[in-house]
């Protein structure tokens, strides 16, 4: 059986760079291009070098475009905007895409939509298996518990984080939303500050916090009458996000086009 071959985009960040370490040391997986933005210092330089492994005869490219032919699939941890170049890239090519990006508007999510009509998309705010054991567990227990459990959902992440609250926060506030049967959007409190009143029953609510080196932490806390649940997931090594893409992608060939989500690719979605 021939490997599966795929694009990692934004191949010179953290997140890229794992991710070709990843694939490298991945059965049944290559790497078919790396690619960073134009005018990227990085560019030409050998991927496997700037992973930390050793050298693998591809050099970062600006020109996403001249691989696709000769691709499966793209791995994205970048940005909304240039996510959204690459879902309309693989569309045209029919080449999985999987999305690990955070920080997407509603605009962006429309065109990642329209794309999944005519390729497979897995998309996640963490590709983590853990985490997103952790959304079912979530979910579960905000059926379970009803609006005399306050949720609240704390995370953490190193200090060049751009977005908050992170994807994977607003990941597990989805679950505990459906878990209630409530709209995110109208529930959710991102912010305090001030006399802001008391907590109203129902709301979601979000705190960010950010320093350091920290890969992410994220806890959902169900506070009750005189007693706690706190479900807690601590990521140590961002290799657990590339272990997770790399599944999903494996996973997601051979699968009809549409929008799916890691849960799907864990058998989790009935959970």
């Amino acid at each position: 059986m021939t490997d599966m071959r795929l694009i990692v985009v934004g191949a010179g960040g953290r997140m890229g760079r794992t991710l070709v370490k990843a694939i490298a040391e991945h059965q049944g997986l290559s790497l078919a291009a790396a690619v960073e933005a134009k005018g990227s210092p990085l560019v030409g330089q050998d991927a496997g070098v700037l992973a930390g492994i050793a050298p693998l005869g591809i050099k970062l490219s600006d020109d996403i475009g001249s691989s696709a032919a000769n691709a499966d699939g793209i791995v994205d941890f970048t940005i909304p905007a240039a996510t959204v170049v690459h879902a309309e890239l693989a569309a045209q090519n029919r080449l999985v895409h999987i999305i690990g990006t955070t920080g997407l508007e509603a605009q962006h999510e429309d065109k990642i939509a329209e794309a999944s009509r005519h390729t497979v998309v897995v998309k996640s705010g963490n590709m983590s298996l853990g985490v997103n054991l952790l959304a079912a567990l979530v979910r579960r227990v905000a059926m379970s518990l009803d609006q005399d459990f306050d949720i609240e959902i704390l995370e953490m992440h190193h200090n060049k984080k751009i977005d908050a609250p992170s994807g994977t926060a607003l990941l597990l506030g989805r679950a505990a939303a459906e878990g209630r049967n409530i709209d995110l959007g109208q529930r959710s409190v991102r912010t305090r500050d001030g006399l802001t009143g008391a907590r109203h029953a129902g709301d979601i609510g979000f705190a960010a916090l950010r320093g350091g080196t920290v890969v992410g932490d994220h806890t959902v806390i169900f506070a009750g009458p005189s007693e706690r649940v706190e479900l807690t997931h601590k990521a140590e090594d961002r290799m657990i996000f590339a272990r997770g893409a790399l599944k999903a992608a494996q996973w997601a060939k051979g699968q009809k086009p549409g929008l799916y989500s890691m849960a799907d690719v864990l058998g989790l979605s009935g959970f």
